[in-house]
């Protein structure tokens, strides 16, 4: 099958207009530690919010149709749809327009070797029956790749790691250059920029959107500490000298924002902490949708997002009992891009 670049198309910026948000109802609360009761709280919170803003569709198991449609209310689109888990950006498809103001999908293949998704069987064609829905045209992508382990500019330029695409095995037997080569062919960008990993104790196996995700063309906010001994130091440190050293797919250098992390939070037993981040967040219609821990660094990371998007409402979620099932907003929602993508423009 074809790859997208071969029909014009790329992966849109997450700012650009949505037609709507894709979430998905867990069954039997799936991989949330304080169960259904938990998980259907933490969605439906998520979703009415959203839902303020742009159509939210939330996918769920038959069985579960009912319970799902009275816990998201009549403002929430239920699909009854076979799945295993909530974390739809990573089992979903990504979405393609064009600039006939077409839209497709790419289907990625899952290989879950972190053991995050519950059902990856379940899960493994969730993203090819998504487009089927909606009778868009589909392509299947030639790599394991889930949607928060890359972030694009809508400009050319793509965001990933070194430990998610190249040591996690789940893309074994290709070299990085064939890889990079599939991730353009695959997301229509022109310039891929690896950072070196994800945060510790994240149980995604180094997706960028834990530590890093572009708000602009050309503009990347980046997860930070000031702690020399923090566990996540040396690694966020090593992404930030990269992102200075990077450029974009004109050539030009990044604007890096820094935003730091909330204050560690033991997550079981051992060393094992929270994987909280600010970066990982959702851009509805109109509004920034923000994680809140409870922590300092709450009000800053607001106050940055603010200035980053000073046109569009803020919002920011309690996301504690989120990070518990090892995931974020990011995390739990897929943008579906308008039919008529526009162009980059900070007022929407």
């Amino acid at each position: 099958m074809p790859t997208p670049s071969l029909g014009r198309w790329h992966v849109p910026a997450e700012w650009e207009r949505h037609s709507r948000c894709w979430m998905a109802w867990p069954r039997g609360g799936g991989s949330w530690p304080g169960g259904l009761e938990a998980a259907a709280s933490a969605l439906t919170e998520l979703a009415r919010t959203i839902a303020a803003f742009e159509p939210v569709t939330m996918i769920c198991n038959p069985e579960d149709a009912v319970d799902a449609s009275l816990a998201c209310g009549p403002g929430i689109q239920v699909l009854p749809l076979e799945i295993g888990d909530g974390w739809l950006r990573d089992t979903g498809p990504s979405f393609l327009v064009n600039d006939s103001g077409g839209v497709a999908g790419i289907h990625w293949r899952l290989d879950d070797r972190s053991g995050r998704i519950a059902d990856p069987d379940a899960d493994a064609t969730i993203g090819r029956r998504i487009l089927e829905h909606l009778s868009l045209p589909t392509y299947e992508a030639p790599l394991a790749l889930e949607g928060g382990a890359f972030s694009v500019d809508g400009a050319g330029a793509v965001l990933v790691t070194e430990q998610c695409l190249l040591q996690r095995g789940c893309n074994a037997g290709l070299s990085r250059p064939e890889i990079e080569d599939h991730l353009k062919a695959c997301t229509g960008a022109v310039t891929v920029i690896w950072l070196g990993g994800g945060c510790r104790d994240d149980a995604t196996g180094g997706h960028v959107d834990e530590v890093a995700c572009f708000v602009a063309p050309g503009v990347v906010l980046a997860l930070t500490t000031d702690d020399p001994l923090d566990s996540n130091f040396a690694m966020l440190q090593d992404n930030l000298d990269r992102l200075t050293k990077a450029r974009d797919a004109r050539g030009r250098s990044l604007e890096v924002v820094t935003v730091h992390q909330p204050t560690r939070r033991p997550h079981g037993a051992g060393s094992e902490r929270l994987a909280m981040s600010y970066t990982n967040l959702y851009l509805a219609n109109g509004v920034v949708i923000l994680p809140g821990f409870g922590d300092a660094a709450d009000q800053e990371a607001r106050r940055t997002l603010r200035k980053l998007f000073p046109h569009r409402e803020m919002v920011q979620l309690p996301a504690l009992e989120i990070a518990a099932a090892s995931s974020s907003l990011h995390d739990l929602t897929l943008h579906q891009p308008a039919a008529l993508p526009l162009p980059y423009d900070p007022v929407i």
